[in-house]
This record gives structure tokens, sequence and C-alpha cells, in this order.
């Protein structure tokens, strides 16, 4: 069972149940038991997939693109 959340910097993350702790991108380290879970998940791929939906609804989606096209 994996375990979706969010970090107080607002980013998505998951973890597998009865992990303790988990850093987040930001550099905070989180404990898991005192997050909000907000989705439940059985597998890593499904967990991987709604951690991407949450981040889309938030920033927007990601693009890869070359330094030259950006202006």
């Amino acid at each position: 069972m994996y375990l979706i959340f969010r970090c107080n910097c607002g980013r998505a993350g998951y973890a597998r149940e009865g992990i303790i702790r988990k850093k987040c991108v930001c550099g905070e380290i989180l404990k898991i038991k005192d997050r909000r879970i907000l989705k439940r998940t059985d597998n890593v791929q499904n967990a991987s997939e709604i951690v991407r939906k949450l981040q889309e609804e938030k920033y927007g989606s990601g693009y890869l693109t070359t330094a030259d096209k950006i202006r």
C-alpha cells in the first residue's frame, strides 16, 4: 500500500505504508504519520501517476526544452 500526501511546500509525494520519514525535494524531512493522506493505492505505478496528476493540477504541465528556445 502506498500513501500520497503533500509537503508544507505544496509538492505532492508518496511513500510505502510503514515508512516513518520521507525527505521532500525541498529538503524538509516529513513524518508520514503526521501528514494528511490524500489517497492510497496498491502499487508504485499508480502512486507515481497520482502524484504526477496532483503536481500538474497545482503547477501546470511540465515540458522539456533546450536553453536556446527559452526567451
